[in-house]
Parts: C-alpha cells; sequence; structure tokens
C-alpha cells in the first residue's frame, strides 16, 4: 500500500503546493500589495522553497533546440527513430542550409549514447548530448517511466534491456557506430556486444564506458553495500510495490521513482539541506542567478521514473550481488556473455577519481575481460577531481573528458582488421592507463 499511500499524500498536499506557488508570486510581484508588508521577501521565499520540496516533478524536456558549431547556430530537431514499449530511441537531428556545414555534418560519426535506467530520466545527460552534437550524428535511449507502460506490454527485464541494446544497434549500423554508455548501462552493453561478437555479428567501432559497475566488488560504494547487505528477497518484499490506479501502467510491478529519489538524498542529506537553506537565502537576498541554478538542477534531480520490477531485481542480483559478468557466468537466453569474444571494438573505460556511486577499478574491470581486442586498440582513462557526474556533465566532462572521447572516435573511425586468433587470458592484457587533471 505504500504507493497508494505516496499518491494519496501527494494528492492531499496538491492544493497547499499550489497555493504556496501563487503565494510567493504575491509576495515577490511589486505590483501587488502583499510585497509592501514586513518580510515579505522572506515569506515570498519560504513560499516558493515549500512549493519546490512539495511539488510533483514532471520528466524535463531536453532543451536543445541550437548548438554552436564553428560559430555559427545550428538548429536541432528531435526525431523518434525507433518506438518500444519500454524505450525510445531518438535521434537529435542538425540542419544546415550550408552545403559545406551539412556535408561535413552528414559524415560525422555515428553515436549511440545509451542513457542510465536507474531512477533519473535520459534528459539527464543533457550536458553530454549537447557536447557530442557538436562533432557527431547522435542517438539516445530514452527510457519510458514503467508506470507508464500498460500491463499488456508484459514484463521487461535485464535481458529485454540488452535485445534493445542490439535492435537499437542494427538499426543504426554497427559498422560505423560508437557506442557511449553512461553508468548502469556499461553492463548490458557490454553484454549485448560481447553476446553480438559471440554469434560472429559485426561489433560498433568503438565502446565508451563511463563510470559503471562492471565489476561491483572493486572499491564498494554505499550502492554496492546496499545491495550486498540484503538478499534478493528482501528488495522484492520491500521495494517492490505495485502502480496505483489513474496510470497506463496500473497494477504493474515497479521499483517506485519516489523509493529511489529518497535513496538519491539519503546518501547525501546534509548537502541537500544546505542546497535548500542556500536557496532561500539567494531568494531573500534577491540573488536570482544562483537561485535559477538551483532550479535547474533540482528539476532534473527530483525527476524519478519508476522501473520495471524484473528489469530492478536482475540488476540487483546479476550486477551488485552475484557479479556474475566478471566472474564469467552470466547466461542470457543461453548464451554465455563472453567479453572475450569481442574483437573489432575499440574500448575507453572512463572513471571519476572521487565517484562515490562506482568507484574506482569497477569500469576499469572492462579491460581485464576484453581479451580479444589488442592492447593498442584499449584505453583506460581516470579524470582527477571528478565525482560521479562531472565524467559526464559539466566543466569536466566539456573540457577534459569530452576532447578525450572525440579524439579516441576518430582514432578508431575505420573498422578494424580481425585478428588471426584472439587471445582468451588475462594473462596478456595491458591497458593503457591515463590520468587528467
Amino acid at each position: 500500500m505504500l504507493y497508494q499511500l505516496h499518491e494519496l499524500t501527494r494528492n492531499l498536499l496538491a492544493p497547499w503546493v499550489h497555493q504556496a506557488q501563487a503565494n510567493a508570486k504575491f509576495f515577490a510581484n511589486q505590483g501587488h500589495w502583499w510585497s509592501q508588508m514586513p518580510g515579505a521577501d522572506r515569506l515570498s521565499a519560504v513560499n516558493e522553497l515549500f512549493h519546490r520540496i512539495g511539488k510533483d516533478y514532471e520528466k524535463p524536456e531536453w532543451g536543445i533546440n541550437e548548438i554552436e558549431v564553428d560559430g555559427e547556430r545550428v538548429p536541432i530537431v528531435v526525431h523518434e527513430e525507433v518506438v518500444k514499449p519500454f524505450c525510445k530511441l531518438l535521434r537529435f537531428k542538425r540542419h544546415s542550409n550550408e552545403a559545406d556545414q551539412l556535408n561535413t555534418m552528414l559524415n560525422q560519426p555515428f553515436v549511440l549514447v545509451v542513457a542510465p535506467l536507474s531512477g533519473h530520466h535520459a534528459t539527464l545527460l543533457r550536458d553530454t548530448v549537447r557536447t557530442l552534437l557538436r562533432d557527431h550524428r547522435v542517438y539516445v535511449t530514452d527510457w519510458v517511466d514503467a508506470r507508464m507502460v500498460p500491463g499488456s506490454e508484459g514484463e521487461f527485464s535485464l535481458d529485454d534491456y540488452i535485445a534493445y541494446v542490439q535492435e537499437f544497434i542494427r538499426h543504426l549500423g554497427a559498422e560505423k557506430l560508437h557506442v557511449v554508455s553512461v553508468c548502469q548501462p556499461t553492463v548490458p552493453v557490454l553484454a549485448a556486444v560481447s553476446l553480438m561478437a559471440s554469434r560472429g555479428e559485426t561489433t560498433p567501432r568503438s565502446l565508451v564506458m563511463m563510470g559503471g559497475p562492471i565489476d561491483a566488488r572493486c572499491s564498494p560504494t554505499a550502492v554496492n553495500n546496499l545491495a550486498t547487505q540484503n538478499p534478493l528477497s528482501w528488495f522484492e518484499n520491500n521495494v517492490i510495490h505495485t502502480v496505483p490506479p489513474g496510470y497506463p501502467g496500473a497494477g504493474r510491478r515497479v521499483y517506485p521513482g519516489f523509493l529511489q529519489h529518497a535513496g538519491f538524498l539519503s546518501m547525501n542529506p546534509s548537502r541537500h539541506f544546505s542546497s535548500h537553506w542556500d536557496f532561500y537565502a539567494d531568494l531573500v537576498k534577491g540573488d536570482m542567478e544562483d537561485a535559477d541554478a538551483h532550479r535547474r538542477f533540482y528539476d532534473e534531480y527530483n525527476a524519478v521514473l519508476d522501473m520495471p520490477a524484473r528489469y530492478y531485481l536482475d540488476t540487483i542480483r546479476v550486477v551488485f550481488q552475484e557479479f556474475l559478468l566478471p566472474r564469467g557466468e552470466w547466461y542470457v537466453q543461453g548464451e554465455l556473455v563472453d567479453p572475450g569474444a569481442i574483437t573489432g571494438t575499440a574500448l575507453l573505460s572512463i572513471e571519476g577519481e572521487l565517484d562515490d556511486i562506482a568507484g574506482l577499478g569497477q569500469t576499469e574491470a572492462a579491460q581485464e575481460l576484453c581479451t580479444g581486442i589488442p592492447a593498442a586498440r584499449r584505453e583506460h582513462f581516470v579524470v582527477e577531481g571528478a565525482g560521479h557526474y562531472g565524467i559526464f556533465s559539466g566543466r569536466r566532462w566539456r573540457e577534459t573528458v569530452y576532447p578525450k572521447v572525440r579524439d579516441f572516435f576518430a582514432a578508431n573511425a575505420q573498422a578494424a582488421a580481425k585478428p588471426k586468433k584472439a587471445a582468451k587470458t588475462a594473462s596478456n592484457v595491458t591497458p593503457i592507463r591515463k590520468k587528467a587533471g
């Protein structure tokens, strides 16, 4: 009944939340007599803070309407390339009236960005996508909130996630494609490409894996510890709930977004409390620039989605409890996931030095598993001073990580020649490891 109780509470608070929004505007509006009352600035600030804490956050817009390329503004139109029940493959199409510029863009690399299905919407990668669009043709997996998927579509498992990734790769054409996976999808993306390689299919030109739990046994974090200190039955009995009436997915079993959000907040409660207090102080002082930055961050951070129950439980078991991928014991639909079968795809793994979600070494583990990729086409990159979000968003991403990714794509623009014999022992693997300031 927890989900139903959450919805009831949200509905009961809604009138007060909306009234608080109106109050904030009245107290701040110099044309309204409320703004002349003593302490009006503080009353406006506290009402807006209450509104933002209590409001329901919808999925944010991508907001990528144009980018700058060589000093010129290039418009962007988002197309739904492939529509599946649990995911839409989006294409961010660039337009130009300049023949030379258009020809240049048409000949730039294809990049598939596989976004996480771990609580937040794919729009969390807005900065990643916007930056990649400077020099690439970009496609993104946009996962659907499970409560919006009718029960008639059936369950969605980790195996289904892998099948989706494979379908998208085949649709775009693996022979011309570079794949970027951020956080959670590093595991299913590596599995998807491994299975394709084992079947003799063409695999992407390169894989870029960023801050993901390839081997969650390395440098365990609070996220890893939570998954290992309780049996799988505890998760099924305590965090899996049923979508209440009123949604297309009513009756579907999910891991609710509001529980995931509570988990996010519990990892750093003091930091979030300080951030909200600073927001209140900024409003009182009239510092709208910092206040707007707070709004933008929490509009994204507080927008969460429900995850399908089977997918969530599969991930807990396979990735965080049994570590089936690094142990070489993961079977998908009866097929062994063997990263050593990958030979024609370059590999770049990226980690943040201060990552508190996927600890150091968890993503680098892909280097030891992909024994069939020549050392010259493998590289590991540690971003000094970067946390989890810093490796794919913000200044460090744009100035330090992106140039590395762009150059890696360029260096592996041509399909690799197949080796005569792919070695499958870890003894001859020598990852190339670099650090960035």
